[in-house]
């Protein structure tokens, strides 16, 4: 690449989204974070506001394009884990506000970068899904659902833009250590009574490396996917979660 890369992240004020900021950034690039609330790592440009509306995305785009003049790079990354429980104890709003923040916010976030990406004659979009977008999750319907979905935006846009030299994959993190898993955790200990350590434990023996990864795994991939190292990896869903087995839950069976 003849310039410095142009990067936009959602929800990049925290966990994965701010592990690819820093790593955008030590890798040379000019990044623009997105998120409701939260700093953006020192050296990027920030806009607070909520990606899943659509007003918001149209002023983020134009805040991108004064900051940046263009785009080569769409990490749409923004989540949120949704609520734990059987599905007849799910609210529709609860399924609702997954489904806005997960999938709705991906695709308004593509639905404006295509332009700009085919108006730099190609580039990268990275939409983050999950190993829950893979196997499923039980307790975790919204969650599992929303992420299955992203994989589908994903496969789908390969398809659509690969002739314009635009890349489309998805990531899929497994058990990434930090605040949002341990909350998780902690509101499944409620229900099942079994103890947040012993669930920690179980997490890990789902993968064959018996580990949690890091936001910084993720990070990783995602500069690589990027890269012209990877100029014919599109289409794909990636993992980066240790060798996932799988994640029956072993406390309803």
């Amino acid at each position: 690449m003849d310039h410095q890369q142009r990067v936009l992240i959602t929800g990049g004020a925290s966990g994965i989204g701010r592990a690819m900021a820093e790593a955008f950034l030590a890798d040379g690039a000019r990044v623009h974070v997105a998120d409701l609330e939260g700093e953006a790592p020192d050296g990027c440009s920030y806009s607070a506001l909520d990606v899943s509306d659509v007003s918001a995305v149209d002023q983020l785009f134009a805040d991108v394009k004064a900051e940046m003049n263009g785009l080569d790079v769409l990490c749409a990354n923004v989540g949120v884990t949704g609520p734990v429980g059987p599905i007849e104890e799910i609210e529709v709003h609860d399924w609702d506000r997954t489904m806005a923040v997960n999938v709705r916010s991906a695709f308004l976030c593509c639905r404006r970068a295509v332009p700009a990406l085919r108006q730099a004659e190609g580039g990268s979009i990275l939409l983050t899904s999950s190993t829950a977008g893979i196997t499923g999750l039980p307790m975790r319907s919204p969650y599992s659902a929303s992420k299955y979905a992203v994989i589908g935006l994903s496969d789908t846009l390969a398809m659509e833009l690969g002739e314009f030299g635009i890349r489309v994959n998805a990531l899929c993190p497994g058990a990434v250590d930090g605040d949002r898993v341990r909350r998780v955790v902690a509101a499944e200990s409620e229900i099942t009574g079994i103890p947040v350590e012993d669930l920690l434990s179980t997490i890990e023996d789902h993968f064959s490396m018996r580990t949690f990864v890091e936001g910084r795994d993720i990070a990783a991939m995602a500069v690589f996917l990027a890269s012209p190292a990877a100029r014919y990896v599109s289409g794909q869903t990636i993992s980066v979660d240790g060798g996932l087995e799988s994640l029956r839950s072993t406390w309803r069976t």
